[in-house]
């Protein structure tokens, strides 16, 4: 398995995990409608953009493919003074998962959100995504709870927050 810093041509791959590990992971969680109708063509932009302006970070197994990413950057709200950096997203396909991939790729944003000078970080989880357990696991302590929606059903979320990366 390798970790390494995402490019420019790795965003079709970014946006295929991106959909299948939505569909997987958010399975029962989000409306049905929502996650069938998700599609990687209308995500690459998004990646292309986000690979350009944000740290981004892929996993790949033995044979080059691309089983998983993760990507932060600054805090986003302005809300959250203890926390200056965030990891946006990490996400893994479900074969990927187990095998210390996610580990790895939190640890390099981290890494990363070190180097560009900032002390400490948030996440933002649905409340019913299984992966909260994952980043209570890696220290994070629950800071603040919201509502979205997503596809026309209301959800909890839950940030996690970690000080002075004592991962």
């Amino acid at each position: 398995m390798l970790i390494r810093k995402a490019t420019e041509k790795d965003a079709v791959d970014i946006a295929r995990v991106h959909v299948e590990s939505w569909r997987t992971t958010y399975k029962g969680i989000v409306p049905d409608l929502y996650l069938n109708n998700l599609s990687a063509e209308e995500r690459e932009q998004n990646w292309l953009n986000g690979i350009k302006e944000n740290g981004v970070y892929i996993a790949e197994d033995e044979s080059g493919e691309i089983v998983g990413f993760a990507t932060g950057g600054k805090e986003r709200t302005g809300k959250y003074q203890a926390y200056d950096g965030e990891l946006y997203a990490i996400y893994l396909l479900k074969t990927a998962q187990g095998k210390g991939l996610g580990r790895k790729l939190f640890e390099v944003i981290v890494d990363d959100l070190k180097k560009k000078g900032f002390n400490s970080m948030l996440i933002w989880a649905l409340a019913d995504n299984p992966a909260c357990h994952f980043y209570e696991k890696l220290g994070g302590k629950r800071i603040d709870t919201a509502e979205i929606e997503i596809g026309g059903k209301r959800l909890g979320e839950v940030a996690f927050g970690w000080q002075g990366f004592d991962v």
